[in-house]
């Protein structure tokens, strides 16, 4: 039997951020640059690749994967592919992070096919600004989208918002407002620092502790140790009971003590750390060992001796890693 991953700190490994594509029909000023590059499609994971690392990775004890772009809905297969992930015995939950462009079509066939909750980007409840930070991206498709996803029976949906100011800070209670409205969840998240987007974030930075007092300032908070797997810090609404708020804070709150997760790339790189350059490549393992497994997981095993203890954003704007968001999973 194999043991269970565990870094060389002693955190338990159970949560996976796996990367299906690294393209996206939006172009985010936060994620990516205007005129990207994306990967030949040679470097990329096959859905074949990518079922057999997910089932590698709940044979050791993943009990949560999440899919991620990019935008994982504009990949091919995606459905299929959630259905027999979804089926792994062992694995509790699987979920998505999407930026709700193609939700109207797939909301159904997704929930069908055993993904039980979503997160879908939501920056923005004005079209012209929605359209600046997407820079192609339509909001009431996003929208329609969003409600689709409300009627086809996903076990929660939470909306995340990157803040910035100059951009978006003053719609803060605006999309606490609207998720209110629908009793959905809604995180708010410090930008970070990956990539160069040819403006300095410095100017732009917003602090999860700037947007919970603009909250308070109108809605009482009642602080909660409720947390969904993943890096968020809930609060509750005490006249909202419907709505949890999150705050997502890699630059003002190091959430690294806990963590719990490691990500894959789509092009095969296991990310040990989002902040940092540590990773291993699976991909070349995968395809010379195409029918034995034991080299990926003595592969992934010893890589995480070597997870780092924390990552090191700051909100002074300086990019610490070149690599885009959109390349490192969502």
């Amino acid at each position: 039997m194999t043991s269970p991953l565990q870094d060389g700190f002693g955190r338990q490994i159970d949560y996976l951020r796996m990367s299906v594509t690294d393209r996206c029909d939006f172009r985010c000023v936060y994620c990516m640059a205007e005129d990207m590059r994306f990967l030949p499609r040679q470097q990329v994971l096959g859905l074949e690749e990518l079922y057999r690392l997910a089932a590698l990775f709940v044979g050791l004890g993943v009990k949560k994967i999440r899919l991620t772009g990019g935008e994982p809905l504009v990949r091919n297969g995606i459905v299929g592919l959630c259905e027999r992930i979804a089926a792994l015995p062992g694995l509790r939950e699987l979920v998505m992070t999407s930026n709700g462009s193609q939700l109207r079509k797939l909301a159904k066939p997704l929930a069908a096919a055993g993904v039980k909750r979503l997160n879908i980007s939501l920056d923005s409840l004005d079209a012209g600004r929605f359209r600046g930070i997407t820079r192609t991206g339509s909001l009431r498709t996003v929208l329609d989208g969003i409600e689709a996803a409300r009627e086809a029976g996903f076990e929660r949906i939470k909306l995340n918002a990157v803040v910035m100011k100059g951009r978006n800070f003053d719609e803060v209670l605006g999309l606490v407002d609207y998720a209110i409205a629908r009793e959905l969840d809604i995180s708010f998240i410090e930008e970070m620092p990956l990539g160069d987007v040819g403006r300095s974030r410095g100017e732009s930075f917003c602090s999860s502790e700037q947007v919970r007092q603009l909250i308070a300032s109108r809605h009482a908070l009642l602080d909660s140790a409720e947390h969904s797997g993943g890096p968020a810090r809930y609060v509750r609404l005490k006249d909202h009971a419907g709505t949890r708020i999150g705050f997502i804070s890699p630059n003002s709150h190091n959430f690294c003590a806990t963590c719990n997760r490691v990500r894959l790339t789509v092009e095969g790189r296991l990310l040990l750390c989002l902040g940092q350059e540590n990773a291993i490549d699976l991909r070349a393992l995968l395809r010379r060992y195409p029918l034995d497994d034991q080299p990926l997981i003595d592969a992934v095993q010893q890589a995480l001796q070597r997870k780092p203890l924390r990552h090191d954003f700051s909100p002074s704007g300086e990019v610490q890693i070149l690599r885009f968001m959109n390349a490192s999973g969502g």
